[in-house]
């Protein structure tokens, strides 16, 4: 099911710019693997699934900062900063062996992608760029979509080191647009979660939500303009026909 908000007038658009966990994939699994390979390095026992699930979204270094914490019976702030150091490292180099054991696209968002590729193909019609920006490290990120058939489908791929901060700071979504020539009423964040519309907001883009994913818990805390259910409902929301093109700008 598609719920509009706030209609985005998908016949401005210019830029669509996808989160990648939790959106475009599911990689729980594999992070979750990651992370209790590392507390078994580090002499800790592992962490519960679900629970290492929920620290996804800012970026790999917090991901290890939080799940050290619950696994130490400490604050976030007070984890040691040399064990974390160590094992951060060690969690990037086992993930980047494992990012795609039992990783994989969403039903229906390659067959979204393609859509939305050949429809701003149209002769006539003003051409438009898809992105990625997560906060994930951007090697590993460019390997699974790369591994995943999806990677073709995007002028850039960028991770949470390619600039000096990570989402929610609006730093790499308006280098895609800048890149790209869009102006903020004419780009559109896709993602999980609160992180993701936050990124859309502090960027004065369009945010469209995904309920299926790692953050559907804190995805109304930042409320998006559109939410959908399915990755499949990508087309029907951001086709020139889906929506009224009624507002001047991002809620």
């Amino acid at each position: 099911m598609i719920q509009v908000f706030h209609p985005i007038p998908v016949e401005r658009l210019k830029l669509l710019v996808f989160d990648l966990d939790g959106t475009l994939i599911d990689s729980a699994q594999d992070l979750c693997n990651s992370v209790n390979a590392t507390l078994e390095e580090f002499g800790h026992e592992p962490l519960p699934d679900p629970a290492i699930a929920g620290f996804v979204g800012n970026g790999a270094p917090m991901l290890m900062r939080r799940s050290l914490a619950l696994a130490g019976n400490l604050t976030p702030d007070t984890v040691d900063e040399e064990q974390l150091k160590k094992a951060y490292a060690f969690f990037l180099q086992y993930y980047r062996e494992h990012k795609l054991d039992f990783t994989y696209a969403y039903v229906g968002v390659l067959e979204a992608l393609k859509a939305l590729k050949e429809l701003h193909d149209e002769p006539g019609r003003a051409a438009r760029a898809m992105a990625v920006l997560t906060n994930k490290p951007v090697r590993p990120a460019r390997g699974i979509c790369e591994g995943l058939g999806m990677a073709g489908y995007f002028l850039h791929i960028y991770g949470g080191d390619s600039f000096a901060v990570k989402k929610p700071d609006p730093t790499g979504l308006r280098s895609l647009m800048e890149e790209t020539g869009a102006l903020a009423e004419e780009t559109v964040m896709i993602g999980d979660s609160a992180v993701d519309m936050q990124t859309a907001r502090n960027a004065g883009a369009w945010a469209l939500g995904c309920a299926f994913g790692f953050g559907p818990q804190n995805l109304m805390d930042v409320p998006p303009d559109v939410v959908v259910d399915s990755a499949a409902e990508w087309t029907q929301a951001l086709s020139p026909a889906a929506q009224s093109t009624r507002g001047d700008g991002p809620r």
